[in-house]
């Protein structure tokens, strides 16, 4: 009997399934649970790290509004998203210029240029075909610089692209790249997307533009200037990036400025470069200079004004007013929007013994790290400005020197000013708009350029920019 009751007492191989089902079925879902739990806490971990990493919040020294930009003849525009280094983020930009358009550029004097800088400079100095129309291509995210023979290949398959795709000759399109440095560029992201781009090709479509060459930028940049020429309004457009790595011979940045006069190249490179020092090579954020530096003047001819044909003329001297107008307001918009900055400087220096030793004594004030951290934290520390003028290499005599912050005079023949108020000084530190000046007594030199403060935010910008 004993045996016969063990034997019922054992399972039938149904229910030993049924009993493994079971448990398969208790496993599968504390699996889930589990995966669920890890999934949620790997949203969370992530959550707070976006959190935790500043998020490059629009500088306050930005324009309240992005300049309403008046429409060039001859000049069309699209933006896209080739995903160069972000996925989902506009970063590239076309430009198609219209038969009878020339082309002026200035850039960077960095020994380690850019592949494209190197190529629109062997573009520009061949003897332009301007019947043939033209176009400028730009990404941001790479720069697609210190890449060695594939940075050519890269630019020529970009710029090949263009030309097919519009319909002009290859050494009359025009690239330029910003971004990460040592990095292959992936132009095959980017002649994918050159179709669409051509197609959506839009003459009001210049603040998309300014938006889609944007790296560390806070905010687009714009311009735009108009006046009465010979016969006809001309139009003066132009957009620009840059905010980190800014110093003179450029800086980085990219700047397209365009234009509906009718002017010849060789004249429009002469206006060009004539005004370099007093914009572009005037303003630093921390003297670094770029690689991948590019500023492109473009001139369709579409304006009815008659041709500008002398420099000396009253057409010539207006345009030259206007480009000088454009060129400034993108220069410091670029400072406004230096990384990190809360306050924007001016630094005017005169009475130096040539304008040469003006630009060092200005520069030398403009790049201390010392001057722009006092001015972060608001310390009218004018020694360190002292200091900067004595290092600068240019000629001064210190009983001859006269420092002012605004209005107030600090420092003079020698000594500090009779008058001097530490309070008042304190006070106007706080302004977000603060005048350095800074006479030498020595002679008719001068020279004004423009800087911004150093904060921690620029640490914070630039310490993981990479990543």
């Amino acid at each position: 009997m004993a045996k016969s009751a063990d034997k019922k007492s054992k399972p039938s191989d149904a229910e030993k399934l049924k009993t493994v089902k079971k448990r398969l079925k208790k496993l599968k879902a504390a699996l889930k649970e589990a995966a669920a739990s890890l999934e949620a806490r790997a949203e969370a971990a992530v959550e707070a790290v976006a959190k935790a990493k500043p998020q490059n919040p629009v500088s306050p020294l930005a324009p309240a509004r992005f300049p309403d930009l008046p429409v060039i003849e001859g000049a069309e525009f699209a933006s896209g998203a080739a995903g160069v280094k972000y996925q989902g983020r506009t970063d590239v930009m076309l430009v198609r210029l219209a038969p009878g358009t020339a082309i002026a550029g200035a850039f960077t004097k960095s020994s380690t240029r850019a592949a494209s800088v190197l190529d629109c400079q062997a573009k520009l100095a061949l003897k332009q075909d301007t019947g043939k129309g033209a176009a400028i291509i730009v990404n941001s995210g790479n720069a697609n610089a210190f890449t060695g023979r594939n940075g050519q290949e890269a630019v020529d398959a970009v710029t090949g692209g263009v030309a097919k795709a519009l319909g002009v000759p290859r050494e009359r399109v025009f690239s330029s790249s910003t971004g990460v440095i040592g990095e292959p560029l992936p132009a095959e992201r980017i002649t994918a997307v050159i179709g669409d781009l051509a197609a959506n090709l839009d003459a009001a479509g210049a603040a998309g533009a300014a938006r889609a060459i944007m790296t560390t930028d806070t905010f687009p940049k714009g311009a735009a200037a108009s006046f009465e020429g010979d016969g006809g309004t001309i139009n003066i457009t132009g957009i620009a990036k840059g905010s980190g790595m800014i110093a003179p011979d450029m800086a980085t940045m990219l700047v397209y400025v365009f234009t509906d006069a009718q002017i010849a190249p060789a004249l429009l490179q002469r206006m060009l470069s004539a005004r370099l020092d007093e914009t572009f090579n005037a303003i630093t954020v921390d003297s670094d200079t770029s690689t991948s530096d590019a500023l492109i003047l473009a001139a369709t001819g579409k304006s009815k004004a008659a041709p500008i044909t002398d420099l000396r003329s009253a057409p010539a001297r207006a345009f030259g007013k206007a480009l000088t107008q454009v060129m400034l307001d993108l220069a410091q918009q670029v400072v406004r929007d230096g990384e990190g900055a809360t306050k924007f400087v001016e630094v005017q220096v005169t009475g130096a013994v040539s304008d040469a030793d003006a630009h060092r004594v200005a520069m030398a004030i403009a790049n201390s790290p010392l001057v722009k951290t006092a001015i972060a934290g608001e310390d009218a520390n004018w020694g360190r400005v002292v200091m900067a003028v004595g290092k600068s290499g240019a000629e001064a005599d210190r009983d001859r020197l006269t420092i002012r912050f605004g209005d107030m005079v600090l420092a003079e023949n020698g000594w500090r000013a009779p008058a001097y108020d530490e309070s008042a000084a304190s006070a106007y530190m706080k302004r977000d708009h603060l005048v350095i000046g800074v006479d030498l007594g020595l002679g008719k030199g001068r020279r004004t350029v423009w800087t911004c403060d150093l904060t921690h935010g620029y640490i914070d910008i630039n310490a993981d920019y990479r990543s």
